[in-house]
């Protein structure tokens, strides 16, 4: 998996004191781990601010809030996201059911890797707009990738006609989001984790095609 835009190599060296990047990948990873042993809502500035070894007033120099912390790691993990599909489109494939599958278990690693921060994204949506807002731009984006995808498929003759392939993937992908949701967070009924790939591959192959196709 290629990393993040914007993500400095490892360093051959000490260096005597953190650089500005070093600091803000410091509060970027200590946010992190600390959202794997609480929620959002137990951490504070300081916590993070300590964690990554500087001051309250730095922490500001580098953020304006913990939200604004969580905008940046969402940032990253969804490039994080958006290459491994694309890698996962882009090679060739025996048929549409090796094809979609390395889509969707592309996206569920991803987000299970990041599992305390998909779950602290879902918490803080409610309440944050920028982070909605952001949210909403990129499942936008996911919406109209696998539109083009099922239009290509319906175009070659391998699916069928049905509903516009807008509204199939807007319904397609909200269930990929519910389905990760539960199953990492335990919130209600929940498909177990080593199942969902399957379980939503199949979903998907059916919703697509009428049918699912075997390669």
């Amino acid at each position: 998996m290629r990393t993040p835009a914007g993500e400095p190599s490892v360093r051959g060296r000490r260096a005597s004191r953190p650089s500005g990047d070093d600091r803000e990948l410091a509060i970027l990873a200590t946010a992190e781990r600390l959202l794997a042993e609480r929620p959002l809502s137990a951490v504070s500035v300081d916590d993070l601010a300590r964690g990554a070894g500087i001051s309250r007033p730095t922490f500001y120099f580098y953020f304006a809030s913990k939200d604004d912390v969580l905008l940046t790691l969402l940032d990253r993990v969804v490039a994080e996201a958006d290459a491994a599909m694309r890698d996962a489109f882009s090679r060739p494939a025996a048929g549409p059911r090796e094809a979609w599958r390395r889509a969707i278990a592309a996206y569920f690693a991803t987000f299970r890797a990041h599992r305390p921060l998909t779950l602290a994204w879902a918490e803080a949506r409610p309440t944050n707009r920028e982070i909605r807002e952001l949210w909403a731009r990129v499942f936008e984006n996911w919406v109209e990738r696998c539109a083009v995808v099922v239009e290509a498929e319906r175009a070659r003759g391998a699916a069928p006609p049905g509903p516009p392939a807008r509204d199939l993937a807007v319904v397609l992908n909200s269930m990929n989001e519910r389905v990760l949701y539960a199953t990492f967070s335990g919130d209600g009924p929940a498909v177990a984790e080593d199942d969902v790939v399957d379980v939503l591959l199949e979903v998907w192959l059916r919703a697509v095609y009428g049918a699912a196709p075997a390669d």
